[in-house]
């Protein structure tokens, strides 16, 4: 198999990834739950982990990270503890439903900030869409469907002037593309795709104080007798069983990436990205989204075959040619609307570190094959 639906997550690990779960299994306790050796090793490994994600992103107290188990569950989190019905908050139409559906959910007044053709945001819009309660901006650092990046500082430059929170989801850019602390107030994560690690895991980075509500309450290991759930970070977001084994595996996979260093991840993918872009972007029938004008960007490339469908792409793709890519609408349906996608969907193509010239060769020929069939 040719594995290209890295963005939806990773399939290759680092060494070590997937033995270090196993060890976890074998030998964790309940982190934070008390003080015999199993505990204890639990507790330090998952410490070590929020180390190392502080060591990625530039953060100074790795305790102003919460574990989640993905970045869907951080950004309800987030959301629903910080917006409500009176607020007003301004989002993209790059948003994913992980993001667009905790809006939507809490009845707050909401504005999206539109993009052009190639998918890249009207950032001079932001201005138009201010109220006196706008609260939030939530925005997408790298889009899902097209690959282009956010200027993150523009947009946390703006809300840092008018004491706007700005909540940043890297979902998609964390790992693969640089992320760095200054860049928003609150960060939601995912463990397994551009971090390399186990699925069930992601997490919340704060940077800076907030008054989130309690909105998900249960054991801490801590302060029992309380009837309130503590709002200190990393307890209020942290409920539960953390899941040790997964956290224990990231750290693995973080530790890698910090060790090799983002730029250089990132210069591969770039290297693959071109190499398949150049290979069909001169294809007759063939429609490429995003914009390619810069390779600064994620290693993505979605795209149509006029005369095929998106799933029949990916299925004559997958059949024919055992390449792995992802049809459809990638859960983001305000970024299909405005690029006029949302009855056809897109071919979606994500490169990983691990992928190989000769896969991507094969992909181009695959491409170049059907087009011609379709002549």
């Amino acid at each position: 198999m040719i594995y290209f639906d890295n963005s939806s997550t990773s399939l290759i690990k680092p060494p070590g990834v997937a033995e270090a779960v196993a060890r976890a299994i074998s030998n964790f306790g309940n982190a934070g739950r008390s003080f015999h050796g199993a505990t204890v090793l639990a507790n330090r490994e998952v410490y070590n982990a929020r180390e190392e994600i502080s060591k990625l992103i530039g953060l100074d107290n790795p305790l102003n990270i919460a574990f989640t188990s993905s970045a869907t569950e951080a950004l309800n989190l987030v959301i629903a503890g910080l917006v409500g019905k009176t607020d007003s908050v301004i989002a993209t139409v790059t948003e994913h439903n992980s993001v667009l559906r905790p809006l939507y959910q809490t009845g707050c007044e909401l504005s999206f900030v539109d993009c052009d053709k190639s998918g890249n945001l009207l950032y001079d819009s932001f201005e138009q869409m201010l109220k006196p309660n706008t609260k939030v901006l939530v925005c997408t650092h790298g889009s899902n469907v097209t690959g282009n990046i956010t200027d993150a500082y523009r947009l946390y430059d703006m809300c840092k002037s008018r004491n706007i929170i700005m909540i940043m989801d890297i979902a998609q850019t964390f790992g693969t593309f640089p992320v760095k602390i200054d860049m928003a107030d609150i960060f939601c994560f995912t463990g397994h795709k551009g971090l390399f690690g186990p699925q069930g895991t992601g997490g919340v980075i704060v940077n800076g104080e907030y008054d989130f509500r309690i909105t998900k309450t249960g054991g801490s290991g801590a302060n029992s007798f309380d009837t309130v759930q503590s709002k200190d970070m990393p307890d209020i977001f942290e409920i539960g069983t953390v899941n040790s084994h997964g956290i224990y595996g990231l750290q693995k996979s973080v530790q890698f990436i910090n060790n090799i260093g983002v730029d250089k991840l990132h210069e591969k993918e770039m290297h693959l990205l071109k190499m398949f872009y150049d290979g069909v972007s001169s294809l007759q029938k063939l429609r490429i989204y995003g914009d390619f004008t810069s390779f600064d960007r994620l290693p993505i490339i979605s795209l149509n075959i006029d005369g095929l469908t998106s799933p029949e792409l990916a299925e004559r793709l997958w059949t024919d040619y055992n390449i792995a890519t992802r049809q459809g609408s990638h859960c983001a349906p305000l970024m299909h609307k405005s690029l006029g996608t949302a009855d056809i969907g897109m071919v979606r193509f994500s490169f990983s570190y691990f992928n190989t010239e000769q896969e991507v060769e094969k992909a181009v020929s695959a491409m170049n094959d059907i087009v011609k069939s379709l002549q």
